[in-house]
């Protein structure tokens, strides 16, 4: 490690900071657009539900590196490194490894065995490393991590009226009413049927993203029912405004096409927001999504673990 470097825990005023260094640091203008969001995400509101650690690292006063890490809520024994921001002009001067390392021993001490370099959910920037990002993949490496999965993320197209993202579905909601389901916008009263609908279903810990989707700016979500009952949701802008996700469906309700009626439901109100490139983060039914919006794979990443030892 560098002994220029000096690391730091970073406290609350200093996000508009990090979030600058972001926008330089973050090659993909994308990402580097939707600083601000992930910063929120990753460091404020994750902290409510998690323990979160942000970390800069300092060349004098000028801060040329930031990090930003947290232990899992299901799992305390995992933590997981959300952000790793390095100043272009300090790249391959031993920044982002002095962070990692900072951070695993931060993590150990907060009880992790072993560290991820993929992301934390419900508040998560991306699944992993982006492919594209080479010098993330090879501080990784050099740092004793392996890969050991793949995730990849889906993009709708907004940008133009023809989209097959932004299909009808009148005619599909009137078919759907014939079989007495009802689609419509969810709000604050539907949370707790929701909440246990997607537990009880899927699993996992999607509460925390339907509660950020639900009735606020920028997020929304629309659901399918039956006599009072859920069938299925999906939600968008929960992490960010161009996001879409979570979304699930009863497996009875499977094939009744009311998943493609919600994923475009959501993805009309991103693109009135001014969203033209909705991102469908990590995938699993390719197919789903390829066929109900046109989505392609577009952004793939890799994802990495780390076994801590007991000097760390």
């Amino acid at each position: 490690m560098d002994a220029d470097i000096i690391v730091a825990e970073l406290t609350a005023d200093r996000a508009p900071a990090v979030v600058e260094l972001c926008r330089r640091a973050l090659d993909l203008p994308e990402d580097a657009a939707e600083a601000p969001a992930v910063v929120d995400a990753l460091w404020t509101r994750a902290a409510a539900d998690r323990p979160v650690l942000a970390l800069g690292a300092y060349r004098g006063a000028e801060l040329v590196g930031a990090l930003v890490c947290s232990v899992a809520g299901p799992d305390p024994r995992v933590g997981h490194v959300d952000l790793v921001a390095v100043d272009p002009g300090q790249r391959r001067r031993g920044v982002g490894r002095t962070l990692l390392s900072y951070a695993e021993r931060a993590l150990a001490g907060l009880g992790a065995a072993e560290v991820l370099l993929a992301g934390n959910p419900p508040w998560y920037a991306w699944p992993g490393i982006d492919v594209r990002y080479t010098p993330a993949v090879c501080a990784a490496l050099a740092l004793g991590y392996r890969q050991d999965r793949t995730a990849w993320n889906m993009t709708a197209d907004l940008s133009y009226d023809g989209s097959p993202a932004l299909r009808p579905t009148e005619a599909a909601e009137a078919r759907l009413a014939g079989q007495g389901v009802s689609v419509r916008r969810a709000g604050p009263a539907d949370l707790p049927a929701l909440a246990a609908f997607a537990r009880s279903t899927f699993g996992g810990a999607w509460d925390a993203e339907l509660a950020g989707s639900v009735g606020r700016e920028g997020a929304g979500c629309h659901l399918a029912e039956r006599d009072g009952e859920v069938l299925g949701f999906a939600a968008y802008g929960s992490s960010r405004p161009s996001w879409f996700g979570p979304m699930g469906t009863a497996p009875a309700a499977e094939g009744t096409g009311i998943g493609g009626v919600l994923l475009r439901r959501c993805l009309r109100d991103q693109r009135a927001a001014g969203v033209d490139r909705a991102q469908i983060g990590w995938v699993g039914p390719v197919p789903f999504y390829s066929g109900s919006a046109g989505a392609r794979i577009e952004r793939v990443f890799f994802l990495y673990r780390k076994t801590l030892t007991a000097q760390q």
